[in-house]
């Protein structure tokens, strides 16, 4: 991956061990390539003694050649050597020497390619969603949203380990390597312009950092976060959170009724784990809906949103679908 001012950027990487041995070998097959021009047409070349190119003659010949050493010694002396000198061995010694610059140029190149990557992407990122912390759950989290069909490119990790930030650029996720509670390694990450932050760090006090910074970058955008400890749940929202998730107890219920209900436990389970068969899904309501029961839809439904409030399901009996509405349903999912 290119990495440039902390963003890394998913590309294909090529070792340097990998580079250096295809460059030996291209200069080796130029090098063979000489000698064998030369001694097909040593008859054209003479020595400064006279005698005739032997070819040990082409091999020294070669060599002075292609690294524009020139002694002079060995020179072409016929119209034909002279013009296969010209259009032959002239071009592959150009081609020698580049080969032989070619780590500087390609760095160069390299680096003049991630800047106009990095720029191109910076200019061209917006209505993406930004994951900050990259460990289990921020992992997880990024599954999620690529399950749900959300493009590799519309999110952004960001993390201070750079082997974590690493592993996201590998699966074609661009990455920030820096600390999320400095608003010039969000706003690299183009929060101001992110639809929605989602904060999974390991520390509730580093969330409350985060979920700042982040809502004062971008009042506009819809940040969820997840805590350990369900009591700082209020900090957090006074800190511009949406929605706070406690996954530490979330957990630890799961564990609970794994023991007590495990069949309850297993449906939950089901519901959560990326890829199984189940799923929850919100979807807007079809146009054949509207003026109908939420028992008349043909799937389960758990929840009604409308103008932006969710109805829960305790409320639901009975109640009339309007034009708007968006349902909160549990969709089977076939397996591959």
């Amino acid at each position: 991956m290119g990495v440039l001012s902390g963003i890394l950027l998913p590309t294909r990487h090529r070792s340097p061990l990998e580079r250096v041995m295809w460059r030996v070998a291209f200069a080796v097959f130029l090098f063979w390539v000489v000698v064998a021009v030369v001694y097909l047409g040593r008859a054209g070349y003479r020595d400064d003694t006279g005698r005739p190119v032997d070819l040990l003659d082409c091999f020294y010949y070669a060599g002075v050649a292609l690294s524009s050493t020139g002694y002079g010694d060995i020179v072409p002396v016929t119209p034909v050597a002279r013009l296969v000198n010209s259009l032959v061995v002239t071009p592959i010694r150009i081609l020698f020497l580049i080969i032989l610059v070619g780590t500087t140029l390609e760095v160069l190149a390299e680096q003049s390619r991630e800047e106009w990557r990095r720029r191109r992407w910076e200019a061209k990122v917006r209505d993406h969603v930004v994951v900050i912390g990259y460990g289990t759950k921020g992992r997880a989290a990024a599954d999620a949203l690529l399950d749900g069909g959300l493009p590799p490119a519309k999110v952004v990790v960001v993390d201070a380990d750079r082997a974590c930030v690493s592993e996201a650029a590998q699966r074609g996720l661009a990455g920030i390597v820096g600390d999320a509670t400095r608003s010039v390694v969000q706003r690299r990450a183009a929060v101001d312009r992110a639809r929605d932050v989602i904060v999974a760090t390991g520390r509730d006090d580093s969330a409350v950092l985060i979920t700042l910074t982040a809502r004062q970058i971008n009042p506009g955008a819809a940040i969820q976060v997840a805590i350990n400890e369900s009591e700082n749940e209020p900090l957090l929202r006074q800190s511009g959170a949406d929605r706070v998730i406690p996954a530490a107890e979330a957990a630890g219920r799961l564990l609970g009724l794994a023991t007590s209900e495990p069949n309850v436990s297993a449906v939950i389970e089901d519901l959560l784990i990326l890829g199984s068969r189940l799923g929850l899904v919100e979807r807007p309501l079809a146009g054949d809906e509207v003026g109908r029961e939420v028992h008349e839809i043909d799937e389960p439904v758990l929840a009604v949103v409308r103008a932006e409030e969710t109805l829960p399901y305790e409320g639901l009996l009975g109640r009339t679908l309007e034009r708007g509405d968006r349902l909160i349903v549990v969709r089977h999912k076939p397996q591959p």
